[in-house]
Parts: structure tokens; C-alpha cells; sequence
């Protein structure tokens, strides 16, 4: 293939631009957040992300280079099609859920991060506990996504994968660097801007390449393969479900969705962001789902890529960039190449600032340096910024199966996070003992349950598994939903078994080591002003809201300084008295 110097300028080009809106956003919001509050300003914005912004920097969040190039290769894929592309129905019905049920609460209290509630009921340690899966989902992600760009990239310019991912890295983290989610936001709005007119400028060209065959045609019929449309096996149909709900429910628990709830002007605008981010992510798939159906739909011997076609020679994951440069004019492909390299940016600046606003805030600050200044955790941020934008970079370099990591480490957030999420913000009287359990249980029945992408064979072997080409074992039963709702209901068992076995006196108050069930005033929780202030809560969001734990409640159990940071409220006291 030769080196295509025009293809190489659009890129300089637009990376050139992503990074001067970068800065511009960085600059004109460099004031942003009152004195002391900078920090807070970078991670959620100063609060203040309108609409507008707000739906596109969301959007762009989940419509990354995964997805798009994810979507394309799962309709394109013979025997699975679009009945198998659940990406984009998940993540909308994600987004949606977390809409109704979890941005009203975690906007309306006050937090700056997702790990926020689970250190204020849980304490530090389980902060730091989840912190990991956390961690891994954010890193391993934004690696799997500078790993596919790099790829994508030589497909069309025939240039050096490394060169190409560590320029990609270097952009999105440098502005990252600079202006925190400000220059996100903004940034994203360009990208995804870019991604729906370079994609659907694209199709047409694609579609109507004489070596494609009418795509409605291909639907229903096998032409070159079999139909596009795709069908679930009888067998399948558990796998399918757990997939799916891996996606809907596992979508929810991510520091990158809470950093655009939590930086909404108010609550009811952080639901209304995240509809508009459904919708978003509905029609964002829609030229990802065609340009998969035209690959099915060609002859690909007829075409300049020749025989076999990218199934047999294993390039499926990489059908979006091949059709861009095999069946669209050469300038075309170049435009559509921005719009995947703007998806992958969109995606992994938003993974680096989630994981940096993570441990700057709820490890340093809040575990081990409680007074430290504003300006300390701003430097922290800046320099984890930088430390984990090369991480994922050297991962997306070295790593032989990023996307095996990101699997794992996505099912992780699903089975760990989520059922604590539920249980710290809707099941009254959960505590650390039962966190730690329902850790434990659900990371024990996930790992046992392997994972073929890292060729990690299964110690459980539930009904209807089956060895693959690599002897591998494959699960059809649901496991990893098994392993959610039993993390979920041991977490509730624990914590209630907890409670009544030193309440009752059968344990001595001295076995309670982590303060959660009999301690009045435990060192576990830190000083409820540091996590919470005061002044980011809008009492007149909070009316709406029905507390879990009121005051009438909070006698019954002995942990309730986990609550009554909103009694310090001089204003909400004389409201609840009147």
C-alpha cells in the first residue's frame, strides 16, 4: 500500500484543530471556580455545562471509537449482524436508566465523583476498593481505543501504527492536561460534530460502488454471506441476554457518565442530558450499522482489496476503515478517517480525566491527604493526567489482548460497582461488612467463569459450555448476571446479618474493626464538610428528592454519621422543622 501524504495532512489538520478548541475551551474558563475550588472546577466543570453542550460531551462519551467500529464489525459479521449489535440499544437504554433513576440523586447531593457516596457510607478502605475495577475499566478502555485508532489509521495512510497512537495519545491528553472538562466538553462537540458528517458523507460513496449489492437485498438473502439482518441461535438466547444486560446495567457505574451528571447546572437538566444522550446514541449508530451492512454486501474480489475477503483473512474488527478505503474515493475516506479518529479522542480523554479525578480526589485527598490545598490536588490531577494518558498509551503498544483487559475489566464494573451503586444509594442499612463481602462473592464468580480473550479457562463449568477452536471453554449460561445479583443480595445479607449480631450483642462492639455497625464516631468516615459542601447543594433539587434515611429513621441504626451531613444544614434543619 503506498504512503498517502494527503491523508497524512487532513489528519495534522484536524488533530491541529481538536487541540486549538482544546485549549481556547482551557483559556476561556481558566477563572472558572471560586478560590479554593479550582480542582472541583476541572473534574465537574464549576457545574455550569449547559444543554447544549452538556448532550453533545455525553453523547460523544459512549459514541466512541468502540462503538462505531464495534457496531460496523457486529452487523458485518456473518452469523451474528445487527441482531448481535447491541451496543447501541444498550448503552441508549443505559443512558436512559440512568436518567430515571441514578442522576437526580448523585446530581442533587452535592458529589463531585461516582466513588463520592460509597466513602461517605462505606469509608475509605471500600472507597479504595472500588477504585480498582473503576481504574481498570478507564484505562483498559482508553488503551483498547488508541490500539484501534493506530490500526485504523494504517488501514487508510500506511503509516506507522505506534507513530500514529502515540500522536493520538499525545493530543487528547495534552488538552486534557490544560483545561480538564471544559476542554472535553467543547472538544467533544467538535468530534461529534465530525464523526455524524464524515460517517454519513461516507455512505453514499460506499453504497453505491458497483461491487455492492443493493443492501436491502442482503438483508434477507445469503448473497456473499449470510444475511446482515443476523439471527440468535435458541442456544444463544442466555448469552445474548447477559450480553445485553451487561451493557444496559454494566453502562451505568462509569466515573465518565457521572463526571457530565455531576457537572449539569441541576438536576433535572442532568436527566435531560442523559434522554438526550440516548437519542444521541441511537443515531450515531445508524451510519456505523449501514457501512457494516455494505460490507456484507460486497464482492470483495471485486474490489481493489481482492481475495478472500476480510472475514477469512481475520480483519472483521477493522470492516469500518476497509470499506472507507476500498470503496470510497480516496479524499472521502480521508474525511471519513477523521471522523473515527475523532471518535476515539472523544472517548479516550473523557477515560484519562475520569480516572485522574478519581484518585486525586477520593485516594489522595479524601484517604490520605484531607488537607491538602485546592492547588495541591489540581497538580495531583495534572500529573495523574499524564501518567495514566502514557499508561494507556504503553498498554495500547505492549499489550497483546487490550481488548481481552477491557472485557474483563468491563465485566468488573458490572458486577461489582453496579450492585453497590444500588445498595449505597437505594437499600437502607447497607454497611462496609456487606460491601466487602458482595466484592468478594462477585469478583470470585467472575473470575472463576474464564475469559477467552486472555485464554483463561473456567474452574466453574455451568451448563451448556462448550470448548472453542483454542480448546478454551465458552459459557452460554447468564454467569456474569449470576455474579451481580449474588454481590448484590450478599451485600444486603452480610450487612443486616452484621447489624443484628453486634446490635443484639451476640458479637462484642471490640470485633466491629471497621466501625460500621457500633462505633458512634468512626475515623473510617471522613469529615462530611470535605466531601459534600454545603453551598453545591440547591435545597429547592433536594425537595423533590425523598431521602433513604430520614430522621426519623436514622436512630435505628448506629452508623447514621454517614447521613447527617445534610442535618448540618442550618436551612435544610429549619425546613424539616417546619
Amino acid at each position: 500500500m503506498a504512503f498517502h501524504a494527503e491523508g497524512l495532512v487532513a489528519i495534522v489538520v484536524f488533530y491541529l484543530a481538536i487541540l486549538a478548541v482544546g485549549i481556547w475551551a482551557a483559556w476561556k474558563t481558566k477563572n472558572t471556580g471560586s478560590e479554593g475550588d479550582r480542582s472541583e472546577a476541572i473534574i465537574v466543570g464549576g457545574r455550569d455545562i449547559g444543554l447544549l453542550v452538556g448532550g453533545f460531551t455525553m453523547t460523544a462519551t459512549w459514541v466512541g471509537g468502540g462503538y462505531i467500529n464495534g457496531t460496523a464489525e457486529a452487523v458485518y459479521v456473518p452469523g451474528y449482524g445487527l441482531a448481535w449489535a447491541q451496543a447501541p440499544i444498550g448503552y441508549a437504554l443505559s443512558l436512559a436508566l440512568g436518567g430515571l433513576f441514578f442522576a437526580k440523586p448523585m446530581r442533587s447531593k452535592g458529589y463531585v465523583t461516582m466513588l463520592d457516596p460509597f466513602q461517605q457510607l462505606y469509608g475509605k478502605r471500600m472507597g479504595g476498593l472500588l477504585f480498582i475495577p473503576a481504574l481498570m475499566g478507564e484505562m483498559f478502555w482508553a488503551a483498547a481505543i488508541f490500539s484501534a485508532l493506530g490500526a485504523t489509521i494504517s488501514v487508510i495512510i500506511d503509516i506507522n501504527v505506534n507513530i500514529s497512537v502515540i500522536i493520538s495519545a499525545l493530543i487528547a491528553t495534552m488538552y486534557t492536561l490544560v483545561g480538564g472538562l471544559y476542554s472535553v466538553a467543547y472538544t467533544d462537540v467538535v468530534q461529534l460534530f465530525c464523526i455524524f458528517l464524515g460517517l454519513w458523507i461516507s455512505v453514499p460513496f460506499a453504497m453505491s460502488h458497483p461491487a455492492v449489492t443493493d443492501i436491502g437485498i442482503t438483508a434477507v438473502h445469503h448473497v456473499h454471506q449470510a444475511p446482515w439482518l443476523g439471527s440468535i441461535n435458541s442456544l444463544d438466547i442466555y448469552t445474548w441476554l447477559d450480553n445485553f444486560l451487561l451493557l444496559t446495567l454494566g453502562g451505568i457505574p462509569w466515573q465518565a457518565y457521572f463526571q457530565r451528571v455531576l457537572s449539569s447546572s441541576s438536576a433535572t437538566y442532568a436527566q435531560v442530558l442523559s434522554f438526550l444522550a440516548a437519542f444521541g446514541c441511537i443515531v450515531m449508530a445508524l451510519p456505523a450499522v449501514l457501512i457494516g451492512a455494505v460490507g456484507a454486501s460486497t464482492a470483495w474480489n471485486e474490489t481493489e482489496y481482492g481475495f478472500p475477503d476480510p472475514m477469512t483473512k481475520k480483519e472483521a474488527d477493522m470492516i469500518l476503515p476497509i470499506v472507507l478505503q476500498y470503496l470510497c474515493p480516496v479524499y472521502i475516506s480521508f474525511f471519513g478517517l477523521g471522523a473515527v479518529s475523532a471518535a476515539v479522542m472523544s472517548s479516550a480523554d473523557s477515560s484519562i480525566l475520569s480516572a485522574s479525578s478519581m484518585f486525586a480526589r477520593n485516594i489522595y485527598q479524601l484517604s490520605f491527604r484531607q488537607n491538602a490545598s485546592d492547588r495541591e490536588i489540581v497538580w495531583v490531577m495534572r500529573i495523574t493526567v499524564f501518567l495514566f494518558g502514557a499508561s494507556a498509551t504503553a498498554m495500547a503498544l505492549l499489550a497483546s489482548s487490550v481488548y481481552g483487559l477491557w472485557y474483563l475489566s468491563s465485566d468488573l464494573v458490572y458486577i461489582i460497582i453496579f450492585p453497590q451503586l444500588l445498595c449505597v444509594l437505594f437499600i437502607k442499612g447497607t454497611n462496609t461488612y456487606g460491601a466487602i463481602a458482595g466484592y468478594l462473592f462477585g469478583l470470585v464468580l467472575r473470575i472463576t467463569g474464564g475469559e477467552p480473550y486472555l485464554y483463561l479457562q473456567p474452574l466453574i463449568y455451568y451448563p451448556g459450555c462448550y470448548p472453542d477452536e483454542n480448546n478454551i471453554y465458552i459459557q452460554r449460561f447468564p454467569f456474569k448476571t449470576l455474579a451481580m445479583l449474588t454481590s448484590f443480595f450478599t451485600n444486603i445479607i452480610v450487612s443486616y446479618l452484621a447489624k443484628y449480631l453486634f446490635e443484639s450483642g451476640t458479637l462484642p462492639p471490640k470485633l466491629d474493626f471497621l466501625d460500621a455497625v457500633v462505633a458512634r464516631y468512626s475515623r473510617e468516615h471522613m469529615d462530611k464538610a470535605t466531601l459534600v459542601k454545603s453551598d453545591n447543594i440547591v435545597l429547592n433539587e433536594l425537595a423533590p428528592v425523598n431521602p433513604r434515611h430520614s430522621l426519623t429513621l436514622s436512630s435505628t441504626f448506629t452508623n447514621k454519621e454517614a447521613f447527617n451531613y445534610v442535618d448540618s444544614s442550618p436551612e435544610l434543619s429549619n425546613t424539616e422543622d417546619n
